[in-house]
């Protein structure tokens, strides 16, 4: 049932005040009474939708991941170039991160749930899937002598692991990307996934 005080019913409102919560404070700092003061919503009504803090990670965790990896296969489906590609992800991540800043902030601070916690399956499955979808992309262009065979974990530290370093740096307050330096992570990200001629 929905609540007649904003007429969103109560999962969506914990999720909500755990985006919050979460995002300013860490998951660990996040006490369960905080995460209902925040939501509005009752011990019954909490424990009706989720049966714990954890729970409410796995799940607003795997709902943002799944946010996530839909924009970055939009952008990069959008190119045929592997350059293009590239380079548009890593300004998709800093303009996605921009956008959505708890979101973002999430996803670059919290470890994600493991598989036997909650949310965990559905973050491997996720995961998984998003693989094979940047896979699909990758090989002609590998197999063209374009970009490196590369490990998905070697391939996402190297695309996107200065975006994320830059990221932290930009939710700490500490330093506000420009258009110049986006570019610029772009431009290492290529040139760190190419292949390069044999000498």
């Amino acid at each position: 049932m929905k609540s007649a005080k904003n007429g969103r019913d109560g999962r969506t409102r914990i999720i909500e005040g755990a985006l919050r919560r979460f995002s300013q404070d860490g998951v660990s700092a996040t006490t369960l009474a905080s995460l209902r003061e925040e939501s509005g919503v009752s011990v019954g009504s909490f424990y009706h939708h989720f049966a714990s803090k954890e729970h409410v990670f796995g799940v607003l965790y795997a709902e943002i991941l799944e946010a996530y990896q839909e924009a970055f296969i939009a952008e990069l489906e959008k190119h045929e170039s592997a350059r293009d590609g590239i380079e548009a992800v890593v300004a998709l991540h800093m303009r996605w991160a921009g956008e959505h800043p708890e979101r973002a902030r999430l996803l670059v601070s919290e470890r994600p749930p493991r598989k036997h916690e909650p949310g965990g399956a559905e973050v491997a499955e996720q995961r998984r899937a998003f693989f094979r979808r940047v896979s699909d992309w990758w090989r002609p262009h590998m197999h063209n002598g374009l970009l490196q065979p590369v490990h998905p974990t070697m391939c996402y530290v190297l695309w996107l692991g200065p975006a994320q370093e830059m990221c932290r740096l930009w939710f700490a307050g500490a330093h506000t990307p420009t258009d110049e330096e986006i570019r610029g992570l772009g431009e290492a990200a290529w040139q760190s996934l190419r292949q390069r001629a044999e000498s």
